[in-house]
């Protein structure tokens, strides 16, 4: 199995539609917010003429309403993978959502909630905020702790229901590196100067592509009711437009920031990971370089059919959402 990481905008869906190709595989998509119905511009979800044939799973699985739940996507996915192997298929993961991406490969286990629990915590968490609750969990769980910031009442609130729920410690339920899978991971490093760019005229084709037409839309389907969805980067800003805080100029800026902030975080997300092969890649070469990383790709997966085997590949400078 292989799967291709790293920050937004870095080409993993199209490296992993010429992987699929070659290897004779399927692509099983991790990114959360390519799961949600309708959210096509604001995702760059590949259109089925770019897929090339190639058969994507756990797209457009999700109305916008739902509300993220990565352990139902690994009920989802590793049936898929399962599925994939027993045909001869070659599994592609292809996304930047690191723990979904984590909850295919990993031995990972997510505790299911208690609502009596969750809602007495949130109480108490409301009546006193969050350091009251920060030092219980430091005392029940300090490995736990370290990795919460003491402001996330959220998370702090998940830790303490988690240890009431299962009498273990929360951070034996975090992620670890245990694999259940045999698998390459495969990271497309763009240099920064770069990525920047090519986020921001992601989002300035977005915008011409219809992307405030696309949220109008799905508000209809209950797109802001959505704890999830209407979270999205791009979505969150178009709804602050339309609900007259914002410009439709500080919504497209701010869309701009914030994909930058969290392609960085996907980035040291994935760079903790110490099995992901990073592999340098400057889009802005042009196909030759693209047919490069197809080759790289191909050669860290030991099926490499030597140079120049990613020469049919598309122009990754084509006016698709990059």
């Amino acid at each position: 199995m292989i799967a291709v990481v790293g920050a937004t905008a870095a080409g993993k869906s199209d490296l992993a539609v010429e992987l699929a190709l070659r290897l004779d595989g399927e692509v099983i998509n991790t990114d959360s917010m390519q799961l949600y119905r309708g959210m096509d511009i604001g995702t760059a979800k590949l259109s089925h003429a770019e897929r090339r044939g190639v058969p994507h799973h756990l797209l457009d699985i999700w109305p916008v309403t739902q509300a993220a739940s990565v352990a139902e996507y690994q009920r989802l996915a590793r049936p898929l993978v399962e599925d994939l192997l027993a045909r001869g298929r070659t599994p592609i993961l292809a996304g930047g959502s690191g723990l979904y991406v984590r909850a295919v490969l990993d031995d990972l286990e997510f505790p299911g909630t208690d609502p009596e629990s969750r809602a007495r915590l949130e109480r108490e968490l409301a009546e006193v905020g969050p350091a009251v609750l920060y030092d219980r969990l430091k005392s029940r769980d300090p490995v736990a702790a370290e990795t919460i910031l003491p402001s996330n009442g959220r998370r702090i609130v998940r830790a303490l229901e988690v240890i009431e729920l299962t009498g273990r410690p929360f951070s034996a339920t975090m992620p670890s590196y245990d694999s259940v899978y045999e698998s390459v991971q495969i990271g497309v490093e763009v240099p920064r100067p770069v990525l920047d760019e090519r986020i921001e005229l992601r989002v300035a084709r977005m915008w011409e592509a219809g992307l405030v037409d696309e949220v109008r839309g799905l508000l209809e389907q209950g797109l802001a009711e959505g704890r999830t969805a209407s979270r999205a980067l791009g979505y969150a800003q178009v709804l602050r437009f339309l609900s007259g805080e914002w410009t439709e100029e500080q919504a497209r800026e701010e869309t701009v920031r914030a994909t930058r902030r969290f392609a960085r975080r996907q980035e040291s997300w994935f760079r903790r990971d110490p099995r992901v092969v990073w592999l340098p890649f400057d889009p802005g070469a042009g196909s030759a370089a693209f047919a490069d990383l197809v080759d790289r790709a191909l050669e860290r997966t030991g099926r490499w059919g030597g140079p120049g085997t990613g020469a049919d590949t598309p122009n990754p400078e084509r006016s698709r959402l990059l």
